[in-house]
């Protein structure tokens, strides 16, 4: 029922736009592409429409495609995904007060989640608050997640893997930046709720930090009652691009109850680098992101729970065509490459010298098509490995995915 509230809810308030439109006042707030902007502000570097007489501007953006798989030879036949339709609703509340919530529907309506829900106090260019549902800045991608700015279908497995794709707690913190001639450096601190005992304890049998996004609890309950800290570093060149430096940790266990103690303190810690530049002259755009974490594993489970993780990816998108096709004067044509790779479980097994395996390598090419920047039509094969814990011959799967995803 709380579903069709919401949908019904929000099919109002775009009706209310809609109509709006017969006003003058009634215009589309661009996306932002000027070369300040830095991955932390990508919650707000997004196409709105807005009206005059509306306090409210909204955005949002579709993702949809066809697939088809082969695994180790067998194959379920093609399949159509509407993968997600994701909301965005923000208002200037008043002078230095903005809110801005991301509503996110996924495969219809089988998950309906607010990934973001904030609101900041501008009280400095270098510091400014932010408290609600917040984005933890952990690497790039899960703060900068949207489908339109990307050239692949699929996201990246570290970004799905060990870190929680689009993982979002309720907490507090400041964020602020600055610039100088051709530097932009930005920060952010938060505290706030973190991971659960579900990491170790989940459906995988393996350590999984994904596993507590299923724990509807977290934003009104801390697990451990000791808060999670996350933060990031970046800077950036407007002429090469941007590095940045992040860490979110934290004890992860209910270690007491009613004055008694459990267990001791066990932490999750996770650190990544994330990088995003273009090569002057040839115009290529190299994305990547790695991703390590260290979890505190309790001695009596096996070495199939991994005390340490770690992965990384690399996007390389190439222009190479600009086509003028339907009066389309930004359209651009992309040739692109991904490399993955995720290591569940670093390390030899105990008494032996033999590597513990659990880790994941893939790789996939592609062609896009956008339009404009706002649009993008993908065409990805992706060619992944996956070997067990024991290192047994790795599973082959084969994608072929054909989609679109679109803001609006």
């Amino acid at each position: 029922m709380y579903r069709r509230v919401i949908l019904v809810s929000l099919f109002i308030l775009m009706c209310n736009l809609v109509l709006a439109q017969k006003d003058t006042g009634f215009f589309k707030v661009p996306y932002d592409t000027s070369t300040s902007k830095l991955n932390m502000d990508a919650v707000y570097n997004r196409p709105f429409l807005t009206h005059k007489k509306v306090p409210v501007a909204v955005g949002g953006y579709l993702e949809a495609n066809s697939i088809y798989t082969i695994n180790d030879g067998i194959t379920d036949g093609l399949s159509f995904q509407a993968r997600r339709l994701t909301l965005f609703l923000s208002s200037s509340i008043k002078n230095r007060l903005k809110f801005l919530t991301e509503l996110e529907f996924e495969d219809g309506t089988k998950e309906i989640a607010i990934e973001f829900a904030a609101l900041d106090l501008t009280i400095h260019p270098l510091l400014n608050f932010r408290g609600g549902i917040i984005m933890n800045p952990i690497g790039a991608f899960n703060q900068n997640h949207d489908g339109p700015k990307w050239e692949f279908v699929e996201r990246p497995d570290v970004s799905t893997g060990i870190v929680p794709a689009t993982w979002s707690n309720a907490g507090f913190g400041i964020y602020g930046k600055t610039n100088k001639n051709n530097w932009v450096f930005g920060y952010e601190l938060y505290v706030s709720n973190g991971f659960d005992d579900r990491i170790i304890d989940n459906e995988e049998n393996k350590t999984y930090l994904p596993a507590s996004k299923d724990t509807e609890e977290r934003f009104e309950e801390n697990n451990s009652g000791l808060p999670m800290i996350s933060g990031k570093v970046a800077i950036k060149n407007r002429k090469f691009g941007e590095i940045g430096l992040s860490y979110m940790g934290g004890v992860y266990n209910k270690f007491e109850a009613d004055g008694l103690m459990l267990d001791k303190k066990r932490r999750v810690d996770v650190a990544a680098f994330d990088l995003n530049f273009t090569i002057p002259k040839i115009n290529t755009n190299i994305i990547g992101e790695a991703v390590y974490a260290y979890i505190d594993v309790p001695g009596s489970y096996t070495q199939q729970f991994g005390e340490s993780q770690w992965g990384m990816f690399v996007d390389f998108v190439q222009p190479v065509y600009r086509p003028k096709w339907f009066k389309w004067e930004n359209s651009t044509l992309n040739l692109a490459m991904r490399f993955d790779y995720v290591d569940w479980n670093m390390g030899m097994f105990n008494g032996t010298t033999t590597l513990i395996g659990d880790n994941l390598m893939a790789i996939t090419p592609a062609v896009s098509f956008r339009p404009s920047p706002q649009t993008v039509f993908r065409l990805n094969y992706r060619y992944s490995w996956q070997k067990d814990i024991v290192n047994n011959p790795a599973a082959l799967s084969s994608s072929w995915i054909f989609g679109f995803s679109t803001y609006f």
